[in-house]
């Protein structure tokens, strides 16, 4: 089962690997990790914009990572606090940082914290490989896909990551260009 520890190191992990491949994430973060060593919240407030771009973040990403590296820093996330939190609460805290959205946090809840309910309907990836998998035409729609997902209660995490091993498998249709 793919981990990731909790904590400042795994947020910034999620960050760096969003929309990307797992090789391209993985070079990205080796990169990083040359740059700023050791990878604290402290140590990326004290890196300039070109170092973190010249390890291939992308804008968005540096101002991602400096905002949760703002708040853990002054303690306005308290990671380690998380980790014994309920899932809205970690939910509730991650998003209260500018650049965290949902899928982030539900990343963080399901990798990091290993909760074996969390779920992350808004990742397209979920969204494709249910719809495969029930032998619909169309990707889910996150509201769909986390109706669908109230039945696999109190396991929806479990089945997240058995739907993320199955969609690098599934077959590409020629008319859409993308797995379904």
């Amino acid at each position: 089962m793919r981990r990731r520890p909790a904590g400042f190191d795994g947020l910034a992990r999620i960050i760096v690997g969003q929309q990307l491949s797992v090789a391209s994430a993985a070079a990205i973060w080796g990169r990083l990790e040359a740059r700023v060593s050791p990878l604290t919240a402290e140590a990326v407030l004290g890196t300039s914009d070109e170092d973190l771009r010249s390890a291939g973040l992308s804008a968005a990403k540096i101002r991602t990572l400096r905002a949760v590296s703002q708040a853990v820093a002054t303690g306005a996330v308290d990671l380690p606090a998380l980790d014994r939190a309920d899932d809205a609460a970690v939910h509730e805290a991650l998003c209260a940082v500018k650049g965290i959205g949902p899928s982030t946090a539900d990343i963080y809840i399901i990798f990091c914290l290993g909760r074996a309910d969390a779920f992350a309907a808004g990742d397209l990836a979920l969204q494709v490989a249910a719809a495969h998998a029930a032998g619909l035409e169309a990707r889910l729609r996150a509201a769909e896909l986390l109706a669908m997902a109230e039945r696999w209660r109190p396991w929806r995490g479990v089945a997240a990551r058995l739907l993320w091993a199955y969609y690098p498998h599934m077959k590409r249709t020629a008319s859409q260009g993308e797995p379904v």
